[in-house]
């Protein structure tokens, strides 16, 4: 197939278009390179530079290509950044996709796979987090990406442009062969700041040990980066042989607490890490886990790596290594 994967030097998307590559696809890229990484391309892709925003550099990316589908991650996605710059991420998120929409309406191309967000769900009244489960977003990055859920859902009602929505839980971990793993400015996800915690002898900061948890810190659900990858293939497929739109969450089914992922990274490395207490952050959920059934069963979803110590094992080689 050919493929326009947006975003693709990003932490995610570029697993994505190692993937691909590696399953004989052909595979154009569009990044800005604002926040993904130039070295985390294969060499084998066709590169693009440049913003969804300017559809001067979107019309010759589809002047110049012919797809098949479209893997969509390219989006701001630091919810502490969002509510101070709202304004940045309803533009970014939603009218870089709307752009992108517009120009697979009109080159015929009917099938995306859309990078979404456990975000879209806030603080659940009821857990597991099924797919039907209420929807209440509390930070405008959480907001822009179910927004652009309903667009995609009208665009299909209009257009009968398919699409299918993956709600990612907490994605982490590195390439099991090394060559790729998670590089964010800010870092944000506490598996990479534990890890460097651990690698440079720097303090890490716990936010919050009173919470009504087993060991009173924060539960979360951790899929590997490469398990993630693979559910977009899947939904490829389904898209493919079925035509119609979809949406499904993507975990493990179980959470980890902050505390565990310290012992791991700590058991990994080898290492005591300097922990210090904070008060807890506004707007962190106590624990949010997801029900994946209906990804296992509909997609064939099935994360082989998502173990906490294969994922920061991976993660810590990684790291390790690029130090």
């Amino acid at each position: 197939m050919n493929i326009l994967v947006t975003g693709g030097a990003g932490y995610i998307g570029s697993f994505m278009v190692k993937r691909l590559l590696e399953r004989g696809d052909d595979v154009v890229v569009i990044d800005s390179l604002e926040r993904g990484h130039r070295q985390a391309i294969d060499n084998r892709a066709k590169f693009y530079e440049g913003n969804l925003l300017d559809k001067e550099f979107v019309a010759q990316v589809f002047a110049e290509n012919k797809f098949d589908a479209v893997i969509h991650f390219a989006a701001y996605a630091l919810a502490g950044e969002s509510m101070k710059e709202p304004f940045k991420y309803f533009q970014n998120n939603i009218l870089g996709g709307l752009n992108l929409l517009e120009f697979m309406k009109d080159n015929g191309i009917n099938n995306i796979v859309f990078s979404s967000t456990c975000a879209i769900y806030g603080t659940p009244d009821v857990l597991p987090v099924t797919e039907d489960s209420q929807k209440h977003p509390e930070s405008v990055y959480g907001e822009s990406k179910l927004m652009f859920e309903k667009v995609l859902e009208w665009y299909d009602k209009v257009y009968g442009i398919k699409h299918i929505n993956l709600r990612y839980f907490n994605a982490a971990g590195a390439s099991l062969d090394g060559t790729l793993g998670e590089e964010h400015d800010p870092e944000t996800h506490i598996i990479p700041i534990a890890i460097k915690a651990a690698l440079g002898g720097v303090p890490f900061f716990l936010f919050g040990d009173d919470y009504k948890t087993q060991d009173g810190t924060c539960i979360r659900d951790y899929i590997h980066v490469e398990d993630l990858a693979e559910s977009h293939i899947l939904a490829l497929k389904k898209l493919q042989e079925e035509k119609s739109s979809d949406c499904f969450n993507l975990g493990t089914g179980n959470g980890h607490s902050n505390l565990q992922i310290i012992e791991m990274v700590e058991k990994v490395s080898g290492t005591k890490i300097n922990m210090v207490v904070k008060s807890r952050r506004e707007g962190d959920p106590p624990q949010i886990f997801a029900d994946n059934a209906k990804a296992k069963k509909e997609l064939g979803f099935n994360p082989k790596y998502s173990d906490l110590r294969t994922i920061i094992e991976s993660a810590w080689k990684w790291h390790a290594r690029v130090r």
